[in-house]
């Protein structure tokens, strides 16, 4: 899985990936830690964070940088839409087609070379819709 020869493929970043690529919750560099202790006890926040970092500029990895939260991680590095909820920060794939036109409009309205977009979808999630509602009862 090494892709760049100048970048060793450690025990330390294969376990990060393994485990990044189970979940779909998007976890920030926190909860990466925490999931990869339970497989490298002896591993460090720090290298955690330089890993990740390093993953995400390999491409093997995306990092998001959803509506000024903590920069969260996402195995699926295919171009895909996300939604946040504005209560919890808690963020999802959004299952749907990519627009590819909007690149072309894009290229079209700039002398920027356009080579993918990022779209993130903003509302409120079922279980903070349900807590508000009970709230209000």
């Amino acid at each position: 899985m090494d892709t760049n020869p100048k970048i060793r493929m450690t025990k330390q970043r294969q376990v990060i990936l393994e485990e990044l690529c189970k979940v779909t919750s998007h976890p920030t560099a926190d909860e990466m830690y925490q999931m990869i202790r339970k497989r490298l006890p002896k591993v460090s926040l720090g290298t955690v964070y330089r890993n990740l970092e390093i993953l995400s500029e390999l491409g093997m990895v995306l990092k998001l940088d959803v509506g000024g939260t903590q920069k969260r991680f996402d195995g699926n590095v295919e171009n895909h839409y996300h939604v946040r909820c504005t209560e919890c920060g808690r963020v999802g794939d959004l299952h749907m087609p990519t627009d590819k036109e909007i690149e072309q409009k894009a290229q079209a309205l700039t002398d920027f070379q356009i080579k993918r977009h990022s779209v993130e979808f903003i509302g409120v999630c079922p279980e903070c819709r349900e807590a508000g509602n009970r709230r209000v009862s």
